[in-house]
């Protein structure tokens, strides 16, 4: 199984609520393809304001649709130069982001 996270640093000029609105959009599109309850049971994203970053679990067939789409989506709305992309490792990411940087979907909903 995939073990990667990613997270996305954002420039000080990208508007962060934009942002969340991309990742809604993101989610509400990997629901179209695998079906609302499986987003609800597999999707893992967190939005950390203060730090100007996002992160998504990558850990799943939703979470790596997630992260695809809301990579296009980035790209097409602020420009490849306007964030920064790490790909973690599911242990690393848990000392290096903190494990309160993602949250289930279902606790955020």
């Amino acid at each position: 199984m995939n073990q990667n996270i990613y997270r996305y640093d954002f420039s000080t000029e990208v508007p962060l609520p934009r942002v969340e609105e991309s990742l809604a959009l993101s989610v509400l599109t990997a629901e179209s393809l695998h079906g609302s309850p499986q987003v609800r049971l597999d999707a893992s994203f967190c939005v950390d304001r203060e730090k100007h970053a996002c992160i998504v679990d990558a850990g799943t067939e939703v979470g790596c649709d997630i992260a695809r789409i809301f990579t296009g989506y980035l790209t097409r709305e602020f420009g490849e130069s306007a964030f920064k992309i790490k790909r973690l490792k599911r242990d690393s990411a848990s000392s290096n982001a903190g494990s309160n940087l993602i949250q289930n979907q279902s606790e955020t909903a």
